[in-house]
């Protein structure tokens, strides 16, 4: 895939992260965030300017027609819809102006109904996977504010950091798999982390509190899909090639792969936030987020070769089962 091919498919990942008009504040400062960090990493900023892409959609500038017509194999056109599927379904649903969106971009790109069908429904496997109870926090008082939360043993704290630092192992390792539903179960399985850290401080979340959680610390769900699936596109790691793999480790060897740190900050978060009885402001869990990215960033350097390994080993069957744990 070259330069402007991989320009249209984010393009159009950017339109389909927009396409509801809904997206608060918050997340429209994420996606302007991502796109900037992509032109820088993509190694020729000038040839991807990822910011003037997100200016362009944001103005109405960008147009579909010139963007699918840059997409003329089929690979490219089924990746740029698969992505714009996961970007519309990260948050769960669609609305009426998203399926639209998608309608007229199958159309323009050539799928056939049964194809775009199929992949419709690996998304929504995985959706369904990750679906979280819809009772909300159930811990006495949690409602209005701080509550008393459980207190861990050592032993069971020392649980819980192993389980992180697992699931931060296993999130480095599916960003260097060159599939599309490995960057896609990312997200429900940072989700499912939280919700479990939650659960062992004494709370029941439901899965609108966690959006939050994480909306509030930058780390929103179509914006995270987008900067994950950005780092494949502009990496080349998206393909069918047999060296996709091979080519992935390479790169995370790099330090540019960041799923094992983001996990990692995000779960050692909600340990202090869901520890502390829910009393962080949300300025404070912003840079609280912040200052946890720098060790995790230095911990996923060390752990690169067990990130590496599990890349090798993992499979879909493995991760759906821990999606639906």
């Amino acid at each position: 895939m070259n330069t402007e091919q991989q320009k249209a498919v984010l393009t159009l990942c950017l339109m389909a992260a927009l396409a509801d008009g809904g997206k608060d504040s918050r997340e429209r400062e994420a996606l302007e965030r991502i796109t900037a960090r992509l032109a820088t990493e993509s190694g020729n900023p000038d040839a991807f300017n990822a910011q003037q892409m997100y200016q362009d959609v944001i103005f109405g500038r960008a147009s579909i027609d010139t963007l699918t017509a840059t997409l003329t194999d089929p690979d490219s056109q089924r990746l740029a819809y698969e992505m714009a599927v996961h970007v519309i379904d990260a948050d769960g649903s669609q609305t009426e102006s998203e399926r639209a969106f998608l309608a007229t971009l199958r159309s323009k790109l050539g799928l056939s109904e049964a194809d775009a069908a199929a992949i419709a429904r690996d998304a929504d496997s995985l959706a369904a996977a990750a679906a979280l109870p819809t009772t909300a926090l159930t811990t006495a008082g949690a409602a209005s504010g701080a509550v008393a939360a459980t207190q861990l043993s050592a032993a069971d704290e020392a649980e819980m950091d192993k389980s992180i630092l697992n699931a931060s192992i296993l999130n480095g390792a599916l960003e260097l798999l060159p599939q599309s539903w490995a960057t896609m179960a990312i997200i429900p399985l940072q989700t499912r982390l939280v919700y479990r850290i939650g659960q062992r401080y004494g709370y029941e979340l439901d899965s609108g509190h966690i959006k939050e959680f994480l909306a509030t610390v930058g780390v929103g769900l179509a914006s995270q899909y987008l900067e994950q699936a950005g780092r494949k596109l502009i990496g080349g790691l998206f393909g069918k090639l047999a060296g996709g793999l091979v080519g992935g480790l390479a790169r995370g060897a790099t330090g540019a792969a960041f799923s094992f740190a983001s996990t990692y900050a995000l779960a050692q978060l909600a340990k202090r936030y869901y520890g502390g009885g829910r009393t962080m402001s949300t300025d404070t869990l912003k840079q609280t987020f912040d200052q946890l990215m720098s060790p995790a960033k230095e911990l996923q350097a060390k752990y690169l070769p067990q990130i590496q390994e599990k890349a090798r080993s993992v499979n879909m069957g493995d991760v759906m089962a821990m999606i639906k744990r």
